[in-house]
């Protein structure tokens, strides 16, 4: 999908969390749609987790 296809899901459904279940809502919804963004770049690989994770070269212990 096209980034900008995507922007505007996303903003759309912030949109309908904001009238249908307020300020709050709208925040959690922003807040998961961040993790989600940040998942699929991990996914994707443009994110490396690995040194905050303790995964890479073990044999400095």
């Amino acid at each position: 999908m096209r980034p900008s296809f995507v922007g505007m899901l996303v903003g759309m459904a912030l949109g309908f969390a904001g009238v249908i279940g307020g300020f709050g809502a709208f925040l959690i919804v922003a807040f998961l749609a961040v993790v989600g963004f940040v998942v699929g770049k991990v996914v994707e690989g443009q994110i490396d987790l690995s040194p905050y994770l303790g995964g890479g070269d073990r044999s400095k212990r």
